[in-house]
């Protein structure tokens, strides 16, 4: 059984430092451009939903993600206020952070994380 321990930087990507390094033990995903990790599988909460550029995941928490200003916009659930997200290795934006949804409905996705699957990469025994 892998070890849950975290692995130094060096065994992931010597030439690059992450500001957070994911356990090899966990499933996880990772920036397609820079392969910084960005969330565990365990942190997933729904494949089903639909980011400015295709599919989409929304995570409970993130690692190495910048945020962006929050602003309001009309979504395809209604309006909410959010921020973008990027990578903090590469800064391409990966999605947004839901700061507040106005309808009660959609509460549950406050201080969540969207990341759209065009810029994740599954690493770590998805085999």
């Amino acid at each position: 059984m892998p070890s849950c321990e975290p692995v130094p930087p060096a065994a992931y990507l010597p030439t690059k430092t992450f500001r957070s390094y994911l356990p090899r033990c966990h499933r996880t995903y990772s920036c397609v451009h820079c392969r910084a990790h960005l969330a565990k599988h365990d942190e997933l909460i729904s494949k089903s939903f639909q980011g400015s550029h295709g599919r989409a995941y929304l995570f409970n928490s993130v690692v190495n993600v910048g945020c962006g200003p929050a602003e309001q916009r009309l979504l395809l659930t209604g309006l909410h206020s959010v921020a973008d997200i990027f990578c903090e290795s590469c800064k391409t934006t990966l999605g947004w952070k839901y700061e507040q949804a106005f309808e009660t409905s959609q509460k549950y996705k406050e201080g969540k994380y969207i990341i759209e699957m065009s810029h994740m990469v599954k690493d770590n025994g998805w085999d």
